[in-house]
């Protein structure tokens, strides 16, 4: 039986001792004195096996069907949507009939005037040299046991091209506000972190529209310590927001402008050995449980693990 929301985040609150990690005060990151810590607690709940999923990039738990987690291959795939659950079994792979998957790092869930869509950033770019960027959203589909080792076609997608107005960047974090806009977060990869805005009257726009640089944000990048930014999710609450490198998960309140405020106090959570190939970050619920999806590696296939990670910001 499919894992309940509810009991996913008892699991988490439940999980394993973490050992006494270290803890840095005074990591000294831009403008921002983050505090290091390790997991309050965390537990490694499933592998995708046999769910055609070598590097899941991407996570976006559902709200309206409990249990399920969407999610999409890193690389090399066609433009394929994958249903799972925290266990990691196969709940169906759905195709987005007329999109292309350039390079597909993020998926998220948000309203749309259709409801609640699937957002897909096509927006990775390693050597950041994109002519444009492009998003795809779709109709939430329903998924579920019955839909095991099929693919099923997904019609009546969007797509949104775009560009940056500072040049290509290499973007694998995404997150959709309340209000429909998607905001999307650069890796860091040649430079500060930034934050873009796409609002949603650029759906369906005749011509590309630039994206709205909003402000750098205060995570400091370091390619060969693993301090590149890989996924972002926005709480179900509308207010917190968690950013992810291959170490930390970063938490932020957002704004009534869009823009992002380190919460307080600045607390960042340690991952560094327990997901060091993740990409991806949802949210569990209203509390402070995390999901976490990472690639497979050497043989092994890509796994789930549900976090408890503090820090409460002033939302709560």
């Amino acid at each position: 039986m499919r894992i309940a929301l509810s009991r996913l985040i008892l699991l988490t609150a439940l999980a394993g001792a973490c050992s006494s990690r270290r803890t840095n005060p005074a990591a000294r990151l831009p403008g921002v004195a983050w505090e290091i810590q390790p997991p309050e607690g965390f537990r490694r709940s499933g592998r995708f096996v046999g769910t055609r999923l070598p590097e899941s990039s991407g996570a976006a738990l559902s709200r309206t069907q409990p249990g399920v987690l969407w999610t999409i291959n890193d690389s090399g795939d066609g433009p394929f949507l994958y249903a799972t659950d925290t266990l990691g079994r196969d709940l169906g792979r759905y195709e987005l009939i007329g999109a292309e998957n350039r390079d597909w790092e993020e998926v998220a869930l948000g309203p749309c005037p259709r409801g609640t869509c699937l957002y897909v950033a096509d927006t990775g770019d390693n050597p950041e040299r994109r002519d444009f960027a492009r998003i795809y959203r779709v109709p939430e589909p329903p998924a579920g046991d019955s839909l095991a080792e099929r693919t099923l076609p997904l019609q009546g997608g969007e797509a949104l091209r775009f560009t940056y107005p500072d040049g290509p960047h290499d973007v694998e974090a995404m997150f959709v506000a309340r209000d429909g806009a998607v905001h999307l977060i650069s890796k860091g990869r040649s430079g500060s972190v930034r934050q873009y805005r796409l609002p949603p009257a650029a759906w369906g726009s005749t011509a590309s529209p630039i994206a709205e640089l909003l402000e750098a944000l205060p995570i400091a990048t370091d390619r060969w310590r693993g301090r590149l930014v890989t996924g972002a999710a926005l709480a179900p609450d509308g207010h917190r927001v968690v950013i992810r490198t291959y170490r930390e998960v970063y938490r932020f309140e957002l704004g009534a402008d869009g823009r992002l405020t380190p919460a307080s106090p600045p607390i960042a959570c340690d991952i560094e050995e327990m997901d060091p190939r993740g990409e991806s970050i949802d949210w569990l619920g209203d509390g402070d449980g995390l999901v976490l999806t990472s690639e497979g590696g050497f043989g092994t296939e890509g796994q789930i693990t549900l976090l408890a990670c503090g820090g409460k910001g002033p939302g709560k």
